[in-house]
């Protein structure tokens, strides 16, 4: 692909390097939002709640290996001019195969979660309103009517709406916990409590490690940074959003720990564990705390359901793309204009139909066992997935050769891929076979 073209935003020419600036900020947040879901917060609190401050090592280190697996996925995109699909598309027929069945299985049974988790804050701040299965289809249409109906730049302020509630509520919830600072700074110690391998390899892979990372470099063509002068930026627009998930991790921990660890509260797992946080505050702070943080939930679960829905569809329309013909090399397929172009196909707006309507289903029935099966083991080898081809492709002849990896870019995706291995292995254990 040429690189002469003139960037969306300014006049500069397109080879010119730019200087990393917070005003370009924007994919990261978007990443960041859509990646860190209801659960996520959950499975955070109640590794607080069980260890209290020793494992915020691992809250550190996964944040450090998020920033190195979006890094490079946008670095794909920016360096090669190509989609990640294209490159998946490269390595051979097995990763069609795979993305195939798992973007179908994984749409499905996603959107009815999405919708339910969007659901439960609503329904605990109005009881006396209708009920769950009314609220998941209303946010579930509210979602598509967004995605369908706005382009990126709409999309992307909105995100940073959500991601400022949520920022501001996480953090004014762990600042009315009154953290202990010296257990926090000792938690950064690397330890391992009996009993806690688990839960410190789901910190340090769970929060914010989603198929949403590998859409970041979707986003930053979205955004409308198309070739290799951009990369200064597309790094702080990286670090900015993993150190901002960084925070929300630690917060939640902090409250776990404080609020949860001494009193041996427990939670129920999944999203509705942020139901029993919103209570347990209301009894220590008060109902107007219990509302605000009830919010922030909502703003938490409704980012990740529309990044979602804009996101995965956007990779899903490039898959359909590249898959019915070879790419064009005189046409631009991994920036703004094919972006743009893809939001506007069939492919995009039939997924968001799918991640849509075919997902109410499970809201009356219990979720097939099948499903949940080929849901699990799909979902665990996605991250693994996404490490490993990532190594493979930054490291050959695919990658222009000042973008290839280097020896700390590998170190770090080799053990991010080690992790994401483990955690498919232990994930996959677990299902209810």
């Amino acid at each position: 692909m040429s690189e002469t073209s003139a960037t969306t935003e300014t006049g500069e020419p397109a080879s010119r390097p730019r200087k990393s600036s917070w005003k370009y900020i924007g994919p990261g947040i978007v990443v960041a939002a859509t990646g860190v879901g209801a659960g996520d917060l959950v499975a955070t609190l109640i590794a607080g709640s069980k260890f209290g401050y020793t494992l915020m090592w691992a809250a550190v280190i996964g944040c450090v290996v998020k920033i190195s697996l979006a890094e490079a996925a946008g670095r794909w995109h920016l360096a090669t001019g190509r989609t990640l699909f294209d490159g998946w598309r490269s390595i051979g027929a097995w990763t069609t195969v795979y993305f195939a069945i798992y973007v179908v299985v994984w749409g499905f049974i996603y959107g009815a979660t999405a919708m339910s988790s969007s659901a439960l804050p609503i329904v605990a701040l109005f009881p006396d309103g209708p009920g769950l299965k009314f609220w998941a289809i209303v946010t579930g249409l509210i979602g598509l009517a967004f995605v369908w109906f706005n382009r990126y730049a709409v999309f992307e302020k909105v995100m940073t709406v959500l991601i400022g509630i949520m920022f501001v509520v996480v953090v004014y919830v762990a600042a009315r916990v009154v953290p202990d600072v010296g257990a926090s700074f000792a938690g950064l110690v690397p330890v391992l409590p009996d009993g806690s391998l688990l839960y410190t390899l789901g910190l340090i892979g769970g929060v914010g490690g989603t198929i949403t990372m590998a859409a970041y470099g979707y986003w930053v063509n979205a955004k409308g940074w198309s070739n290799s002068s951009w990369m200064k930026v597309m790094r702080l627009d990286n670090r900015v959003a993993y150190i901002t998930t960084g925070i929300f991790v630690v917060a939640m921990l902090i409250v776990g720990a404080e609020l949860l660890h001494a009193s041996q509260i427990a939670l129920t797992s999944g999203d509705r564990g942020l139901i029993d946080l919103g209570k347990v505050l209301e009894d220590r702070f008060g109902a107007g705390t219990a509302k605000l943080f009830l919010v922030g939930f909502f703003a938490t679960s409704f980012s990740s359901l529309i990044g979602v829905w804009h996101g995965v569809s956007l990779m899903f329309a490039d898959f359909v793309e590249r898959f019915r013909a070879p790419a064009d090399p005189d046409e631009e397929h991994a920036g703004p204009a094919a972006v743009a172009r893809q939001q506007r196909s069939l492919p995009f707006r039939a997924y968001l139909l799918w991640l849509t309507f075919p997902p109410m289903t499970l809201l009356w029935l219990d979720e097939p066992f099948g499903l949940v099966i080929a849901y699990g083991v799909l979902g665990a080898f996605f991250m693994p997935f996404l490490a490993l081809t990532l190594l493979w492709l930054l490291n050959s002849s695919r990658t222009p050769r000042e973008w290839r990896n280097g020896w700390v870019s590998n170190g770090m995706l080799a053990l991010a891929g080690l992790l994401f291995v483990v955690l498919c292995v232990q994930q996959v254990r677990e299902l209810p076979w």
